[in-house]
């Protein structure tokens, strides 16, 4: 019997041999074979090293990984995305016991792909008397009016997820399928990653198999039935809001898949193409990430507005490979186990290698009776998933943790409606060393195993996994509760590999040489233009309060020190919507501090900070880890109403916005992305500009306020060294306002930001043949005309209003021409369709 008394902390080599642990749990590591316990022992001496040599306890060091490669998940209910909760100790398999499971996992495979081309095939299964056709007909999954239609490619399955249990003696079963979003693919890839930067050659000393063969075999399968050499594969997601977006992005970053949702694509003569700023672009195949009812609204649900009408009429005549076919998750209701197993003897002539969990469907009489007699050695659960009386949404309760009243009210509701219910036996869970507080301390886990089809069609699997550890030993669900942790799970050769698959990963291979940055759809462009006009409106936005607060180069030449100006800039502020009327006329202080932190005011920062960071997460595979390490941080604290407080803060906020229009810069590959990016940037900055000249340099000015009006301006537009380097004088308004307006070699003026913006949309490719400007570039160089035909004498206030609705237009110009204004029409038009 292991000993119970509390473990050292790591930093004495972190003794995993005294870790307390219940021998009848079927723990990992105390029953692993000595070849294989070595390997257990081998990574706790290695994290153990990473301790002391790091100085930190190891959690933090994969904490700081996790932050760097900007992982992260939403629980249910959540408004904030939180860090991804990876233990350092990963679950160690041994090569032999995972054979067994591979085997089982391939061969249950095949059989959900026999079964689901029969229920949208022949229907002999049911037919014949061995599925109820309740069960198949009872789904809300059911596709009724994809039966009889066969993929193009002949498989209804490309991807497949299966929750897996071990026991206490160590044998694995079978929880549940994942057929409709196999969640926790991309977790498994990204907790290797993390834990393979934060560990070194770790994973490598103990022979871990790699995965990358797996993703691109997967790659590969989804392409092969695809009818041209290259094609396009797009990950459809159902949007940002959606708790796994992060995992979607960052497995189409790493696939190489746009990642698109259904307004970005439409149905063009039978094929389906993604609307990109050069036209619609075709998708060969297309990897959904949403629910088959959500997935067309012309074929399913009707309600559905993040699906693409007409997308199923492609996919039946065969323009299109989807992975997974709709309807392919009828087969994850539960009820569905408690046939598998003889369907297995039917279809396969053999007996599951991975049996289900012992399942009873109450749709049958003799079945509902025994979970009735049995219900305190049951969990039950909704039959189909749906929400049913008696039984929390999305959950399986134990029977013999029910009160009276409630085991009476679940005892009614199975007998109105036995066939939403079954009843399932309790797993006991074996347990895996887990890595908390610098103490490893016994987690019972379960397991996501992945099948893919590979190139030539056949499955392959996943030489590891998605491990949850559970904090309170709970099997109902795989979704990440409050205290639990995930774990990559390790499938470990007692010798290291040397040839074939188990060492080859896709950076082995040599991609044919390209440039550029592949296509750019219409959405993508959108975000990526807002995105940046929100940081420049944000840093315009602080830079006014910073001016307001006296944060000026010389003390007589601050703008906060006339009250005049000081007015100014408070209409400024409220024109921007920062301020509303009533704070603009009460007390300085008061007003400042509700243009930085009020969230209700929709130009207040803190609102354009968390608009930033609204569209910065749909962009989060373009985006790198230092940019949400800087995007992240909360609003800073104001605790007063002092200035200098506020100061502080407006100080803080402009090196943080400064930072972020820096990574923006120098990250982006000079193409379609940059120029958008750099556009929105130029255009809200010019807005900007022509707003604060109109407010703070209008002719009526005179003396004194004139001088602070001018060199407030200055200090905003960041050029008072500018100024002073050429003007050996105060601030005056004409030589003020040519430097800011009409100077196009002055990065800050409003001539240097239109002559960008038309150098950018010249940049953007054309959508006709004729070799002709089209509107946006015809709105640039209308204004860039104006400016460069006058002179600061001639460019009177009149001009100036006229200029700054011309950039209003020209916003909108951009948006008509480029952002998702696409119209389906028949045949399209010449050159547009690739």
């Amino acid at each position: 019997m292991a000993s119970t008394a509390a473990p050292p902390t790591m930093p004495a080599a972190a003794r995993l041999q005294d870790y307390p642990v219940d021998v009848t749990a079927g723990d990992l590591f105390r029953h692993a074979p000595p070849d294989l316990a070595a390997r257990w022992l081998a990574m706790a001496d290695g994290l153990a090293a990473l301790r002391e040599e790091a100085g930190v306890p190891v959690q933090e060091v994969v904490a700081r990984q996790i932050q760097e490669l900007g992982l992260s998940f939403r629980m249910a209910g959540d408004d904030d995305e939180r860090p991804w909760p990876l233990s350092p100790m990963p679950l160690i398999v041994g090569a032999q016991e995972w054979a067994t499971v591979e085997q089982g996992l391939v061969q249950r495979a095949r059989l959900l792909e026999r079964v689901i081309a029969d229920i949208y095939g022949p229907q002999r299964l049911v037919s014949e008397g061995h599925l109820p056709a309740a069960l198949v007909a009872g789904s809300r999954y059911f596709a009724r009016n994809t039966v009889g239609v066969r993929p193009r490619g002949g498989h209804y399955l490309n991807v497949v997820a299966v929750d897996l249990a071990r026991g206490p003696r160590g044998q694995w079963r079978v929880l549940g399928d994942r057929l409709r979003l196999v969640n926790g693919i991309g977790y498994a890839l990204e907790n290797r990653l993390a834990l393979s930067r934060s560990t070194g050659n770790l994973l490598g000393d103990v022979h871990a198999r790699r995965l990358a063969r797996f993703f691109a075999d997967l790659r590969s399968g989804i392409a092969r039935s695809c009818t041209r050499e290259n094609p396009r594969i797009a990950l459809l997601t159902p949007g940002r809001l959606n708790q796994s977006y992060p995992e979607q992005a960052h497995l189409a970053r790493y696939l190489g898949f746009p990642l698109v949702e259904g307004r970005d694509c439409a149905v063009i003569d039978g094929r389906l193409y993604i609307r990109t700023i050069a036209g619609p672009k075709r998708i060969d195949a297309l990897w959904r990430w949403i629910d088959t009812n959500a997935l067309d609204p012309l074929a399913f649900d009707a309600r559905s507005e993040i699906g693409v009408p007409d997308l199923y009429e492609v996919c039946a005549s065969g323009g299109l490979e989807l992975c997974n076919w709709p309807g392919a998750e009828v087969l994850e209701a539960p009820a569905f186990a408690a046939f598998l197993p003889r369907l297995s003897q039917i279809l396969a002539g053999e007996a599951p290698i991975l049996p289900n969990i012992a399942t009873w469907w109450c749709g049958q009489a003799r079945e509902a009776d025994i979970v009735k007699a049995r219900l305190d050695e049951m969990v039950v659960t909704s039959a189909f998933g749906a929400a049913v009386d008696g039984l929390p949404p999305g959950t399986s309760v134990p029977g013999a943790g029910l009160s009276g009243a409630q085991r009476e009210a679940l005892i009614d509701a199975l007998q109105r409606r036995p066939m939403d219910y079954c009843g399932q036996e309790i797993v006991q869970l074996s347990t895996t060393p887990a890595l908390i507080d610098e103490r490893f301390v016994p987690r019972a886990f379960t397991v996501r195993a992945f099948v893919a089809r590979g190139p030539d069609g056949e499955w392959t699997v996943m030489p590891g996994g998605f491990a949850r550890l559970s904090a309170d030993g709970a099997v109902q669900t795989m979704l990440m509760g409050e205290g639990d942790l995930s774990a990559d799970v390790c499938v470990v050769d007692t010798t290291p590999a040397r040839t074939g698959r188990a060492v080859a990963t896709m950076l082995d291979q040599t991609p044919k040489v390209r440039r550029g940055g592949g296509i750019l759809a219409s959405q993508a462009a959108d975000n990526l233009f807002w995105f940046a006009r929100y940081v420049e409106r944000a840093e315009l936005t602080v830079r006014v309060i910073r001016a307001i607060l006296g944060s000026s180069i010389e003390v007589d030449a601050a703008g906060g020190s006339n009250p005049e100006v000081i007015a100014r800039m408070m209409a400024l502020l409220a024109e921007w919507h920062a301020i509303d009327e009533r704070q603009a006329a009460g007390p300085v202080p008061e007003a400042c501090r509700a243009a930085l932190g009020d969230a209700e005011l929709p130009g207040a920062v803190a609102a354009i900070l968390a608009q930033i960071r609204a569209t910065g997460l749909t962009l989060r595979d373009r985006l790198t880890s230092d940019f949400w390490r800087i995007a992240g941080r909360p609003m800073p604290a104001m605790n007063s109403h002092r200035p200098a407080t506020l100061l502080r803060v407006a100080h803080e906020l402009v090196e943080r916005l400064a930072a972020l229009s820096g990574l923006l810069a120098e990250n982006f590959v000079r193409g379609p992305a940059w120029h958008f990016l750099d556009l929105g940037r130029r255009v809200e900055r010019a807005q900007g500009i022509c707003a604060m000249a109109r407010v703070l340099a209008g002719p009526d000015g005179e003396g004194d306020e004139q001088a602070d009006a001018l060199g407030a301006l200055l200090d905003l537009s960041d050029c008072q060294i500018t100024y002073r380097a050429r003007y050996l004088a105060g601030p005056r308004r004409l030589p003020v306002l040519d430097l800011l307006l009409l100077d196009p070699d002055n990065p800050r003026s409003l001539a240097y930001q239109v002559n960008a913006a038309a150098g950018h949309i010249a940049s953007l490719p054309s959508l006709t043949e004729d070799m002709l400007p089209e509107v946006p570039l015809l709105a640039a160089r209308a204004i860039a005309g104006t400016l460069q035909s006058n002179t600061i004498e001639l460019f009177g206030t009149d001009l100036l209003v006229q200029t700054e609705a011309q950039l209003l237009a020209l916003s909108d110009t951009i948006s008509a021409r480029y952002f998702l204004q696409f119209e389906k029409t028949a045949g399209g038009g010449a050159g547009l369709l690739a």
